[in-house]
């Protein structure tokens, strides 16, 4: 008999790991997650539970970071659900006004939860996330180079 506990801690980790590549499927370029796509293969065959469809999110910040919530606005975003020929079910939530993306991430997402998982996070998910760390870097060294740095000089009658 297989506990709660266990159960719970799997479902977790599952989670966990799914919101992960669904995060990384969102954020990556378009142009890397097509070419990984192309490297792959061919796609399998799938029905639409939701066409690609653009419409509106509210963006939800915090003052401080950590203070209360409040709106700050909205974004666009396409969202699409779709079924393999196999029976996983894939999702996708991506911002902007991109079919194309939504409907990649959505089969990434489908084959996560297949046989295929090993070979799609080979393949598709690290080398997007090697070059989403990669763009993040030279942002970090874009921003370094402008860094100004202030002193403070202290007056004699102050020490």
């Amino acid at each position: 008999m297989i506990s709660t506990q266990t159960t719970t801690q799997t479902t977790t980790q599952t989670t966990t790991q799914r919101a992960r590549w669904i995060s990384l499927l969102a954020t990556a370029p378009r142009d890397i997650l097509t070419q990984a796509l192309t490297e792959y293969g061919t796609l399998p065959a799938f029905v639409w539970l939701r066409r690609p469809e653009i419409g509106m999110a509210m963006v939800r910040a915090r003052t401080g970071g950590t203070g209360t919530q409040f709106n700050l606005g909205e974004m666009t975003v396409t969202r699409c659900a779709l079924q393999l020929a196999s029976g996983e079910m894939g999702i996708a939530y991506v911002a902007g006004r991109d079919n194309q993306h939504a409907e990649l991430a959505a089969i990434c997402d489908a084959l996560m939860q297949s046989d295929a998982a090993p070979r799609i996070e080979r393949e598709v998910l690290m080398p997007i996330e090697a070059a989403l760390t990669a763009r993040s870097a030279a942002t970090i060294e874009a921003a370094n180079q402008t860094r100004v740095e202030f002193l403070t000089m202290v007056r004699g009658e102050e020490a």
